[in-house]
């Protein structure tokens, strides 16, 4: 599995990967902080943020082997292992345990993928912010508010405003 694994240490706001590539690596991220956003008639939507010990990659893209419809942007310098898809896919067919490891992944995705579904179409801005402070107390001090605003699918004044009342 070592030799498969590629350390590589990027600073901040370099891309691991742009809108219309296709994402040939899945990533493991070891020190810094990150964001997935799509840009909407020029405009980011920030729709997930990853810190330490999370792997990281598009999701989409790489499954499907179609180009990216999504960015992702180092918010930090960080420190990540990569692998590549061809590499990962040789490893699952040699060894059960890191093919189990691969399914468990995909499943803490799509619970985060159905946790942030549920908040954004059942749950107030307020209600959200909390949610987040309460799990990563230490975005405030790792991401830009605009990055959170977006995040929580609010404005910057609303976030300000949620933040004034706290």
């Amino acid at each position: 599995m070592e030799s498969a694994l590629r350390k590589i240490e990027l600073t901040k706001g370099s891309f691991l990967i742009t809108e219309g590539k296709t994402c040939d690596h899945v990533y493991f991220l070891e020190h810094g902080c990150l964001r997935g956003y799509y840009n909407l008639d020029g405009k980011e939507i920030t729709y997930w943020l990853a810190f330490e010990n999370n792997f990281v990659t598009s999701f989409f893209s790489f499954i499907s082997r179609k180009p990216s419809i999504e960015f992702i942007q180092l918010i930090e310098d960080s420190v990540l292992y990569s692998i590549d898809y061809t590499k990962l896919q040789t490893l699952y067919q040699k060894h059960g345990d890191i093919e189990r490891m691969g399914r468990i992944m995909l499943e803490r995705y799509y619970v985060m993928l159905e946790e942030r579904f549920l908040a954004n179409h059942f749950k107030e801005a307020k209600d959200r912010y909390e949610n987040l402070i309460e799990k990563s107390p230490h975005i405030l001090q790792r991401v830009p508010l605009g990055y959170i605003a977006s995040y929580l699918g609010i404005t910057q004044e609303t976030l300000s405003r949620i933040r004034s009342k706290a």
